[in-house]
């Protein structure tokens, strides 16, 4: 038996229970799963049939008698509860340390070397919702150019422009000299270029949205899988959120569906390697502004394409389900990401069905056993599945 191409979805955010440690993050009883599940949107049959509902913790949804495939829940061993300390501990590095957080807005010497290297000045330096941000500070920065800079609970340094006021290549050079600062015991996680478009009161964020990440501080899967002659594709913001490092190829996206069908797509494709998805929208657009209904309803909009994934594999091909953290909309003390466990549902036609792979001590576990599946020995995090399903 042999897998050829793997799949590896991340749907981001998509917690499903507090972990143990979710009140030290003030965290403790979020469940993006079960809130969800309350609303009348939520349909999931492909995600049940796959063994979602079966997972250990799992207390929402239907069990069924035979799942198709093989399920089970990921603890995060880091420390934090962002997307590149959850993608990066998935592809096998465990961070010890939180990435810098700015509660009260990033110290002087940061702001007055930014705003001498781009030459315009800031505006903000507060946490702040993206989009009520813009409702605040928008005029003033059409008034006067000035860059709208602000952060939020989770490592980044925005930076929010209109695209008629700064272009967007000149945003993404204002981000890279911003990403060329924050270095050492200011290494936020990403730096992010926010442009919108519109008028005042109709302010909207474009999709020319881009990520300057930290590099990965250690080799990764994909690292190892590309020295290997291995294809390593990324869809979405994985290029962004790995800075880069080992993705051969990178397909950007426009949304959740624009993400499913490029991985759809790529089944017609011959490759040999990791196909390495993000679905940002579920956590971008709903699970940071609460909205139960438009989160529910995004999960059933990709589960029909899940159908469509699934319908169309070949027999040498291997599907990952996993997430990064939660962001459970239901949690009215925060609109931030929850720490939480994270599902791992695992199908292809050449494994076994129905194996509880019960709860896993880290997401690394995935980047060890795609490892082990192309038969590579690698010094990396985690503990290989693949015997217990092939």
């Amino acid at each position: 038996m042999s897998i050829k191409r793997i799949f590896l979805i991340v749907f981001d955010s998509f917690g499903i229970g507090a972990l143990p440690d979710a009140e030290d993050y003030q965290d403790s009883g979020t469940n993006t799963l079960k809130s969800i599940f309350s609303s009348e949107q939520f349909s999931a049959p492909t995600l049940q049939k796959l063994g979602l509902f079966e997972i250990d913790g799992v207390e929402v949804g239907e069990k069924i008698h035979a799942p198709i495939g093989c399920y089970g829940r990921m603890a995060e061993v880091s420390a934090g509860k962002d997307t590149t300390i959850g993608h990066w501990e998935i592809a096998g590095i465990y961070s010890p340390k939180k990435l810098p957080v700015y509660p009260n807005g990033f110290p002087k010497e940061i702001i007055e070397a930014f705003e001498k290297q781009t030459n315009r000045h800031v505006i903000c330096n507060l946490p702040y919702s993206g989009t009520k941000v813009l409702q605040d500070y928008g005029q003033q920065h059409l008034d006067t150019g000035d860059l709208i800079v602000y952060t939020s609970a989770d490592s980044v340094f925005q930076i929010a422009a209109h695209e008629k006021i700064v272009p967007v290549e000149e945003l993404y050079r204002y981000c890279e000299i911003a990403r060329q600062i924050l270095q050492g015991e200011h290494a936020v996680g990403r730096v992010i270029a926010r442009p919108f478009i519109g008028e005042v009161g109709t302010f909207q964020r474009t999709a020319n949205r881009h990520d300057f990440s930290l590099k990965p501080p250690s080799k990764t899967m994909l690292d190892i899988l590309s020295e290997h002659g291995l294809d390593t594709i990324g869809i979405g913001k994985i290029f962004d959120i790995f800075a880069g490092q080992g993705i051969q190829k990178n397909i950007r996206t426009k949304n959740n569906q624009d993400g499913m069908n490029q991985t759809i797509a790529l089944l017609q494709k011959d490759f040999h390697g990791i196909c390495f998805v993000n679905l940002v929208d579920f956590d971008m657009l709903y699970g940071h502004r609460n909205d139960i209904d438009g989160y529910a309803h995004a999960i059933a909009q990709a589960d029909k394409q899940l159908k469509q994934l699934i319908e169309q594999m070949e027999k040498d091909d291997l599907l990952i389900i996993t997430a990064d953290h939660g962001c459970d909309p239901g949690y009215l003390k925060s609109t931030d990401h929850s720490r939480e466990y994270t599902p791992l549902l695992v199908y292809g036609k050449q494994i076994r069905q129905g194996v509880n792979l019960a709860t896993r001590k880290t997401f690394s576990d995935i980047a060890k056993s795609i490892l082990d599946i192309f038969q590579i020995n690698a010094d990396i995090c985690g503990t290989s599945f693949w015997n217990q399903i092939k």
